[in-house]
């Protein structure tokens, strides 16, 4: 899952992406509303952290404009703030949850994975895909209750395919999901990564559209792993 972190404190945004990495989050961090309106244009981003201390602007008015134009991506107010008035005020210009600091980073990702369950229509912690089973809090995947082992990146890809459903992902989109903004991609590394999902998973579980990108196949069958 792709983290847009949204924090002014450099301690508590260090502390934030090196635990949420550790719990297999993507993340990019930001320390502005300029430096997050140009994040929020340019990248697909799963879901966002925001601080309401930003220096430019406060984060309600953020919050308040990015819905007023039309932003859907779940945002979690992340604060020290904890007047109820501000709570209110937050959850009702468009907060999806409101966290206040000091907070429990374990606490934090469950609710960061709960806003993405939501946010994709799924109400179960495991995503299942016919035989195909993959339990993100866990990272965890079965195929026909064989357990399979992916990489870190192959994990985040396989996660945004199985949220996606049938919809067309760009490469552009699935490069976010699984990198960074500041991250040196090599021209083929995201060929490699689907490449290995195809072979440890089904050939057809990823469908390639040609010059526009990819999507999700039908449910691998019952059949053993294409690797061995």
């Amino acid at each position: 899952m792709h983290v847009l972190l949204i924090e002014d404190d450099e301690l508590v945004a260090s502390g934030l992406v090196s635990g949420l990495e550790m719990d297999a989050f993507v993340v990019d961090w930001v320390t502005n509303a300029r430096s997050a309106e140009n994040a929020i244009a340019t990248m697909d981003t799963d879901i966002v952290i925001l601080d309401l201390g930003l220096p430019d602007v406060d984060g309600l008015e953020l919050l308040r404009q990015w819905r007023a134009r039309g932003v859907t991506v779940p945002i979690l107010v992340l604060t020290a703030r904890d007047a109820m008035e501000d709570r209110v005020t937050g959850l009702e210009s468009g907060a999806d949850d409101y966290v206040l600091k000091p907070f429990d980073l374990d606490e934090l990702s469950a609710r960061l994975r709960a806003l993405r369950r939501r946010a994709s229509g799924q109400s179960s912690p495991a995503i299942d895909h016919g035989g195909l089973r993959f339990l993100p809090a866990q990272s965890e995947v079965t195929l026909n209750g064989v357990p399979i082992s992916l990489s870190s990146k192959e994990l985040l890809l396989l996660e945004k395919f199985l949220r996606a459903g049938n919809s067309l992902l760009t490469e552009e989109q699935l490069k976010d999901a699984i990198y960074g903004m500041d991250t040196e991609i090599g021209s083929n590394a995201l060929n490699v990564h689907i490449h290995h999902l195809r072979r440890k998973l089904g050939r057809d579980l990823i469908q390639t559209v040609r010059g526009m990108g990819y999507r999700l196949g039908p449910p691998p069958g019952d059949v053993a792993r294409e690797q061995q």
